[in-house]
């Protein structure tokens, strides 16, 4: 599902450019200042007053009652599916969703979930994929407990759901008695994209949490957000799958300046990923899916030489990219600035002219022969 060429190896010259993921960020030198500024305690017992400040922010952002501070996304994933499920349950989700393709099917090994997959085009089901997927009650089948959507869209090429969408499926969800859930890995790039503020994306969500390890640049943590009630539950699930992260005020530390610094500048991240489609996609045999937000999807099939061959040629000129679902993927994050994405323009440009050259070398020796 995901190939890139391993990024420390020492017989490769170092990584330049970074577009992998936007997991790849590092915390920045006021970042990390911030960190080492944290007023913590034990988190355990609710004495931490910067996590405890972080889940109330997140918390009011979201528009929820309450808030947990976690390691990363997918154990948020993990805890809101176990929390929602019982064993022999069922969830709804995209065929190419993170709970589905990318968790290690956590949900069929800690919680014996099993999950649905919904089709759609850009990793997104409309209301009526959902309608046609439901089903009445029957003892011989799953009981289905939850559906999930993940914003944005990652294989799905970091689309933005429509708001119209998302509010028509958790209408639906709610009718027949199902919980929803969000995975919130990018969120708030959904957000400044869509210019929808982050509670009203997620009012009908009875679950939802936001990452702070992305396009945020913090080194690590999420936030999950529900009711008191759901959030109780998670808490349990929470010291199940490892317990408390005690003095943690001092990765939440950096969630705060996340989110007092590094929000709006997300723009720029998707403003590069468009700089980055718009020359791909001139460039011939290079099919590119237009971006909505960070992620650039493209295949480079028809210029005659493969996905793999790319990523490795152009690893060996210090640029990193991976490979998911078959296509190409870049990622634009705040560690790749406009000057960047014209360098990766330019050597790619120049791997696929030598590639045509060599093709073309090959020919005319042959014809000769």
């Amino acid at each position: 599902m995901v190939y890139a060429p391993v990024p420390d190896d020492p017989s490769l010259p170092p990584v330049r450019i970074n577009l992998f993921s936007d997991t790849q960020t590092r915390p920045s030198r006021a970042m990390r200042e911030a960190m080492a500024d944290a007023e913590v305690g034990d988190e355990q017992i609710g004495a931490d007053p910067t996590v405890n400040s972080l889940c109330d922010r997140v918390a009011a952002l979201l528009g929820k009652e309450a808030a947990l501070f976690m390691p990363s996304g997918t154990i948020c994933n993990i805890a809101a599916t176990l929390a929602h499920c019982r064993p022999g349950d069922e969830i709804l989700a995209h065929e190419t969703s993170h709970i589905v393709s990318l968790e290690g099917c956590t949900h069929a090994a800690l919680g014996g979930v099993q999950i649905k997959p919904l089709p759609g085009p850009s990793g997104q089901f409309t209301p009526d994929d959902l309608r046609r997927a439901l089903r009445p009650p029957d003892r011989h089948l799953a009981r289905q407990t939850l559906v999930s959507v993940e914003q944005t869209t990652n294989l799905g090429g970091g689309k933005v759901w429509p708001q119209s969408a998302l509010e028509r499926i958790a209408a639906l969800a709610k009718t027949h008695g199902l919980a929803t859930h969000m995975d919130g890995a990018r969120l708030l790039n959904a957000s400044v994209a869509s210019g929808v503020i982050p509670r009203e994306m997620v009012a009908g969500w009875d679950s939802v949490w936001i990452d702070f390890s992305k396009g945020l640049g913090a080194p690590l943590g999420a936030v999950m957000a529900g009711s008191r009630g759901f959030i109780d539950e998670v808490w349990r699930w929470k010291q199940r799958l490892g317990g408390s992260l005690r003095q943690a005020g001092i990765c939440a530390a950096a969630c705060h300046y996340a989110l007092d610094h590094n929000v709006d500048r997300l723009a720029e991240d998707h403003v590069n990923a468009w700089q980055l489609a718009a020359g791909l996609s001139r460039l011939e045999g290079i099919d590119v899916q237009p971006p909505e937000t960070n992620l650039v999807f493209f295949d480079v099939a028809g210029s005659g030489i493969s996905n793999e061959e790319l990523t490795a040629a152009l690893r060996l000129r210090g640029v990193l990219v991976s490979i998911m679902g078959g296509r190409m993927r870049a990622c634009t994050h705040l560690d790749v600035d406009a000057a960047m994405i014209e360098e990766t323009l330019d050597i790619t440009r120049e791997l696929l002219r030598q590639r045509a050259a060599g093709d073309s070398e090959r020919r005319v020796y042959s014809v000769a022969g």
